[in-house]
């Protein structure tokens, strides 16, 4: 990543997502409709950039089943990551940051669930999405 790059994504909050996995590409394009300042930006976890990102998190880049929100510096997983996501979309979505309350371990069992299951419900690509030029400036 070059200096102008990085300077691009400094201060967003960054979203890494499994890059081939067909719902996580939709998760990623349902955030980039609902997220019209273009707050959020994304790294594949397969990226180079995501495992260095996850090495500084003291995160393990071996696993692709989990979802990472790096938010001021802080690294958020699972269902912690997605409901913090939330608080920063359009209304009504950050409504659902009251689900913080349920106790984590229920959360991500439920997230759990959804993870290992993914790539037989959704399906899966033997590459990751590109994006479109008019999102191409969020992907790291």
């Amino acid at each position: 990543m070059t200096a102008n790059q990085k300077d691009q994504h400094q201060g967003h909050p960054i979203v890494l997502v499994d890059g081939v996995c067909h719902f996580c590409q939709g998760l990623t394009k349902w955030i980039i409709k609902r997220d019209p300042e273009g707050k959020y930006h994304f790294a594949s976890l397969q990226s180079d950039v995501a495992k260095k990102l996850l090495e500084k998190g003291k995160l393990s880049s071996d696993s692709m089943d989990t979802f990472v929100l790096i938010e001021d510096g802080k690294y958020y997983i699972r269902s912690t990551a997605a409901l913090r996501l939330s608080k920063g979309l359009k209304f009504p979505y950050p409504l659902l940051y009251v689900l913080i309350i349920v106790p984590k371990f229920i959360r991500n069992a439920i997230y759990n669930v959804v993870a290992r299951n993914r790539y037989r419900w959704f399906g899966k690509d033997e590459a990751c999405m590109l994006p479109t030029p008019e999102i191409k400036d969020r992907f790291l």
